[in-house]
């Protein structure tokens, strides 16, 4: 007579992640439809560089500072955001940053030279990142301990989704009408506004330093002991140093993605819906798959896997010499390169204490969109031809991959934030 043996816990664990994640669906959704709404925003941009270059008279490579100046943006977004965050609330700062990327998203549509496009990217990317930044520290400190990498590959695959829908708008919109039109509908977000102001409750983790705040300064403990203070640690460091060099990866791998499918390849805009499509739906499975993984055998070992695949996937990602192999490894190089960033806000959560954990998140998310603006500059600059942009961003992707690696193998002593003030949370 055979025994089964008893089902281990991280099995029993990774099986009822989703379901735990029932009794939080308001916050999990909020989180994914804000990334979902700046992704839509953002890769609206990539898709219409030549239309903007041709109406605006200027180059790609001149639009390559358009991107460096959203970046920058989102870096300002990121600290400052996770400063308000910290300050007065996740809520709060989720609301405003979801309205303010709608807004100057909409103004992205009324351009009409390459100054004022870079003016209104920059105030469009301080949204983006602000928005991340305190969308991101809610998650994670509203739902149970064991059920974050789910819940962050839940919100980080939004972007796909977002990613998805502005490829179907594109190749619906640009044949018949201008380039404006996609950016008018990111006004959209105003609506998220609404549900999380109804449906979404407060970080209980961030209303319980508020209220120890309170009692320690009623006990009379000096106003400057009660202020967070941001360490540099080893830690926090770590964290820094993998976004800067992970978002440079991801930007070389896709800002110009749509571009060199229109230019390398001579493709519509029709034609270009089909590896996008690809690339999401790649994407989407890879968040949720390496959000799975990561339950069963931790971030790290996950991410240098995929790590792995993407440099093996690049060249015939940009420049497969058939249709079929160029559709084949879209779908691989999203999985991979997606799926990495599914585990991104548990991966920084962990490496920043609760009193300024979303400022710790917001720097590391913006150096490493100065990363990525870095990297879209950069990519343009050493491919300036249609021959030479898909070499120059396989070259960049190969060796970026090569330092990220480096640095996650790195573990650091001591992680401020493995153990959350969270994790006695109830799982239903």
């Amino acid at each position: 007579m055979t025994v089964s043996s008893p089902q281990p816990a991280s099995e029993k664990a990774s099986e009822n992640s989703f379901r735990a994640l029932l009794p939080y669906w308001q916050v999990t959704f909020a989180s994914f439809l804000g990334w979902f709404l700046d992704a839509f925003d953002q890769t609206s941009l990539m898709f219409t560089l030549p239309d903007i270059a041709h109406d605006l008279e200027c180059t790609i490579g001149a639009l390559g500072t358009v991107l460096t100046a959203q970046a920058i943006g989102r870096a300002v977004g990121n600290t400052s955001w996770g400063w308000l965050s910290d300050r007065y609330g996740r809520r709060i700062a989720f609301m405003l940053g979801v309205v303010w990327f709608g807004v100057f998203s909409a103004l992205t549509g009324l351009s009409h030279s390459l100054y004022m496009l870079m003016i209104v990217q920059f105030m469009f990317g301080i949204g983006f990142g602000g928005e991340w930044t305190a969308s991101a520290a809610l998650l994670m400190e509203s739902v149970p301990a064991r059920t974050r990498p789910v819940a962050s590959a839940i919100m980080m695959s939004g972007y796909e989704v977002g990613y998805f829908v502005a490829a179907a708008a594109q190749a619906l919109i640009l044949p018949h009408y201008s380039w404006r039109i996609l950016f008018f509908i990111g006004l959209a977000p105003a609506l998220l506004a609404i549900f999380i102001r109804i449906g979404v409750k407060e970080s209980p983790v961030w209303l319980r330093n508020q209220q120890n705040r309170q009692t320690r300064q009623t006990a009379g403990t000096p106003k400057q002991a009660l202020r967070p203070k941001f360490v540099m640690n080893a830690a926090a460091f770590q964290a820094i140093a993998l976004m800067s060099f992970l978002e440079f990866q991801k930007a070389a791998i896709y800002t110009f993605y749509p571009t060199i499918l229109r230019g390398a390849h001579h493709l519509t805009p029709g034609q270009v819906f089909w590896p996008i499509t690809l690339y999401c739906f790649g994407s989407f499975s890879g968040k949720l798959v390496c959000g799975w993984l990561a339950q069963r055998f931790g971030d790290v070992k996950v991410m240098l896997a995929a790590i792995g695949v993407v440099v093996l996937t690049i060249w015939p990602f940009l420049s497969a010499p058939t249709w079929s192999m160029l559709l084949a490894a879209a779908i691989i190089m999203g999985a991979a390169a997606s799926g990495i960033f599914a585990l991104v806000p548990h991966y920084l959560a962990k490496r920043f204490p609760s009193d300024t954990r979303s400022l710790g998140m917001g720097l590391a998310y913006a150096l490493g969109s100065l990363g990525q603006g870095l990297a879209s500059w950069l990519v343009p600059v050493f491919g300036p031809s249609t021959r030479m942009l898909p070499i120059s961003a396989e070259a960049f992707v190969v060796g970026s991959s090569a330092v990220t690696a480096g640095i996650a193998m790195v573990q650091p002593k001591h992680l401020p934030g493995e153990h959350m003030e969270g994790d006695e949370l109830p799982v239903a």
